[in-house]
């Protein structure tokens, strides 16, 4: 990483989210998680402090299952099939499971996200505009889908992106490591030490 001016630059923190990694959250009471995402509270916690410090923006995702009639939420087929758990009740927006984690509070801006890519049909450019942010220090889960996906249309709308290494994660080292490579020919990777080193 090189050194950028701290208020223009945001931590992203991709889908850290009750539902995701909290014992009582969607995928806890399923048993569905990683050892490698279980870390990462633990990981990112002292980069999201030493941003606050720099007076760096903290900016978290939040994947979301929109509520329709009767409260049942969409879901996509994909999704169905892949995470059959998921019910009404579930990343709903304002609900515990659709919170950030106690562990990376506060975030200054939260946006809400229906797909892989938190810039899909979401306010995030928009936010990110009016606050000035040009460089983006991406963590979280998971890194082949929230998190690569909106590296991706950062990419193409000309942020400076940097990918911490450590401080992403996915289900299997071997999804994340091959997601990582592929990223690093449009972003710095870095590690969360070597973020906290440039931003203080």
């Amino acid at each position: 990483m090189t050194a950028s001016d701290p208020a223009r630059t945001a931590l992203v923190l991709v889908d850290m989210q009750n539902d995701f990694l909290h014992p009582n959250g969607a995928y806890g009471r399923a048993g569905v998680g990683d050892p490698s995402i279980a870390a990462l509270p633990d990981r990112l916690a002292p980069v999201a402090d030493a941003m606050r410090r720099a007076g760096g923006w903290i900016v978290s995702t939040h994947f979301t299952l929109v509520p329709g009639k009767n409260g049942a939420p969409f879901i996509s087929d994909h999704l169905r099939k892949l995470r059959p758990f998921l019910t009404t009740g579930d990343f709903v927006p304002g609900g515990f499971g659709h919170d950030l984690i106690d562990a990376l509070k506060p975030a200054d801006l939260s946006v809400e996200k229906v797909a892989f890519s938190a810039f899909y049909q979401s306010h995030l450019e928009f936010v990110l505009g009016r606050a000035g942010i040009d460089t983006l220090i991406f963590g979280g889960i998971v890194t082949n889908g929230g998190v690569a996906s909106t590296v991706r249309d950062a990419h193409v709308r000309d942020f400076h992106i940097t990918v911490l290494s450590d401080g992403c994660a996915a289900f299997g080292a071997e999804a994340h490591e091959a997601t990582i490579k592929s990223l690093s020919t449009i972003a710095t990777i870095s590690t969360c030490e070597e973020a906290i080193t440039t931003v203080t």
